[in-house]
C-alpha cells in the first residue's frame, strides 16, 4: 500500500486502516520489554505487517498511566534504528512521540506519519515539524503527561469537551501551515478519562466523525475493557482483551472510522474485512455505535 492510499478514507469494499503497535520500551502496559532491542523490534514490526497491518507505529516512551518520561536521547536510540530498518524493508511506519525532535528524526529515516498523543500540547515545535515535513499528523486528545493524567479526568460533557479541545489543536496545526488533509484525530481513550468517559466517546462516535476529519480509535487491551477474570497480563487475559478489541474495531469500522491502533493486527484486520464486505456504515448512525 502506498502512502497516499494509506491516508485515503475507507470506502465501499475497502476496510479501515489498521495500525500495529510496536512498543520499543521496557514498561508499556501489556508488552513492555518484549521488543526492547532493535532486532526483536524489527522482527515484530515485520510480523505485524505480515498480519495485515497497514502501518507500524513505533514508540520509544511508554504512555501508560503513571509512566515516567525518558530522556530524548533514550527515545531516539530506541525508535530511530527500528524505523530505519523497517522502512528500508518496505514497511510503512509512524512514530509515536510527543517530541518534535524525535518526530523530525523519524521522518528523516522513513516514518510517514507522526502519531502525537499530546495533540501538539507537549511540544509547541511539533506543529512546525509536521508543516515543514508534510508528514500527516495524528492529533490525540490529551490533557497531561502519564504521571498526572488521571487527575484531569473531569468533564462537563466528555464528547463535547473532547471535540472542542481537539478543534483547538486543529486550529494550531492549521495556523502553523499543516494542510487540513494531513490531519487525523484520536479521542484518546484511556488518556485522562475514566471508564465511563471511554464508553461515552465510543457510543457517540458519530459526533466526532462529524468534525470532518479522519478518526482513529485506540482501544486495544485498555483497562476500561470488561475484566476478564484472568490474571492481568497473562496470555489468557490478553487473548480475551484482543477479542474485545476486535469487537470495537468492527463497531467503529461500521461507523466510518478511518483506523484503529491495535496490538493484534491480524485479528483486527479480519474484523475490519467483515465490515468492509457487508458495506459502508451498516450501523444506524442516528443512534450511535451501540444504539
Amino acid at each position: 500500500m502506498t502512502e497516499a492510499r494509506l491516508l485515503a478514507p475507507p470506502g465501499p469494499g475497502r476496510r479501515l486502516r489498521v495500525m500495529g503497535i510496536l512498543n520499543v520500551t521496557p514498561d508499556s502496559f501489556s508488552d513492555g520489554g518484549l521488543w526492547s532491542d532493535t532486532e526483536s523490534a524489527v522482527a515484530q514490526g515485520l510480523a505485524l505487517r505480515a498480519g495485515g497491518a497497514d502501518i507500524v507505529d513505533v514508540g520509544g516512551e511508554s504512555t501508560r498511566p503513571g509512566a515516567a518520561r525518558v530522556a530524548p536521547e533514550i527515545e531516539l536510540g530506541r525508535v530511530i534504528p527500528v524505523i530505519r530498518e523497517l522502512s528500508g524493508a518496505g514497511v510503512l511506519c509512524s512514530v509515536d512521540t510527543t517530541r518534535a525532535s524525535v518526530a523530525q528524526a523519524a521522518v528523516e529515516v522513513g516514518a510517514v506519519l507522526i502519531n502525537d498523543v499530546s495533540g501538539g500540547l507537549a511540544d509547541p515545535d511539533m506543529a512546525s515539524v509536521a508543516a515543514d515535513t508534510g508528514a500527516p499528523w495524528l492529533l490525540m486528545h490529551w490533557r497531561a503527561h502519564s504521571l498526572t493524567m488521571t487527575d484531569h479526568a473531569h468533564y462537563t460533557d466528555v464528547v463535547t469537551d473532547v471535540r472542542a479541545e481537539l478543534l483547538r489543536q486543529v486550529d494550531v496545526a492549521l495556523a502553523a501551515g499543516v494542510l487540513p488533509g494531513a490531519l487525523i484525530l484520536d479521542p484518546g481513550l484511556g488518556f485522562a478519562k475514566r471508564s465511563e468517559h471511554n464508553w461515552e466517546l465510543l457510543r457517540r462516535l458519530t459526533e466526532l466523525l462529524g468534525l470532518g476529519f479522519p478518526v482513529l480509535i485506540g482501544a486495544s487491551r485498555k483497562r476500561f475493557l470488561p475484566q476478564t477474570g484472568r490474571p492481568i497480563g497473562s496470555a489468557e487475559d490478553l487473548t480475551a482483551r484482543d477479542t474485545m478489541t476486535a469487537a470495537i474495531t468492527a463497531l467503529v469500522a461500521g461507523q466510518g472510522a478511518w483506523g484503529v491502533r491495535v496490538h493484534n493486527a491480524e485479528l483486527n484486520v479480519r474484523a475490519a474485512e467483515v465490515v468492509a464486505a457487508i458495506g459502508p456504515n451498516p450501523v444506524d448512525q442516528s443512534t450511535g455505535v451501540f444504539g
